[in-house]
């Protein structure tokens, strides 16, 4: 509970420790702290494992890239993330620069573990079409000014978890912690737009059931 409820929505350690103490459980912002450095990642790994063999069934995926402005320390770092045309979070890489070698690392990390898209949907950034180049998939690239709004509206999430947090203090914090939070955030997406209020009810109910069977496991 300590782990989802910090990885999952915009709150402190002492505001998790705070909502805990109401349940009457006793324990410090630092064991909430020590929780999700400990398990968040082992809960990340079993989602992200059980939803790759699922996505890798699509015929016709579409991935939408982007990359936003991360401050770590007052110094300027770039957080890549592929997203697909459901929402899902694939791949999120945090790097000093955003360059062709960069973007061709990205996505071959992202393709060795998601397979390959159909179609590629970017911004106007260079390094993008000169990575689809090498590849051999410049082909399948689509950039457009609105097209990449699936991208756009994924940073929220993370945007909303970083102002919480104070933002970073190392690189190798934030890589850690938006895969903790891709993953996380992917098993409670219910997409509540897309469903009526009762099927949402019981997609939110089973997601919680699997959250705990995965804790208990």
């Amino acid at each position: 509970m300590a782990v989802m409820m910090y990885v999952r929505f915009p709150l402190s350690l002492r505001n998790v420790e705070d909502l805990l103490h109401e349940r009457g459980i006793e324990i410090s912002h630092e064991t909430v702290r020590f929780w999700w450095n400990r398990f968040g990642p082992l809960f990340a790994a079993e989602i992200r494992k059980k939803r790759v063999s699922q996505m890798r069934a699509y015929s016709n995926w579409q991935w939408h890239l982007d990359e936003v402005f991360v401050k770590i320390n007052g110094e300027m770092h770039y957080l890549w993330r592929a997203v697909d045309h459901e929402g899902e979070v694939l791949e999120s890489f945090v790097t000093k620069r955003r360059d062709r070698k960069v973007a061709l690392k990205f996505l071959r990390k992202t393709m060795k573990r998601h397979g390959r898209a159909h179609i590629f949907v970017t911004d106007m950034l260079r390094s993008y079409g000169a990575a689809l180049k090498v590849i051999g998939n410049v082909d399948k690239q689509e950039t457009g000014r609105w097209l990449n709004n699936r991208a756009e509206n994924s940073h929220q999430p993370f945007r909303r978890r970083e102002r919480a947090m104070l933002r970073f203090r190392r690189m190798r914090t934030l890589q850690k912690f938006v895969a903790v939070h891709g993953s996380v955030y992917n098993h409670f997406n219910a997409e509540r737009h897309l469903h009526s209020r009762s099927n949402f009810k019981l997609n939110r109910a089973a997601a919680l059931d699997e959250w705990r069977g995965l804790c208990a496991a």
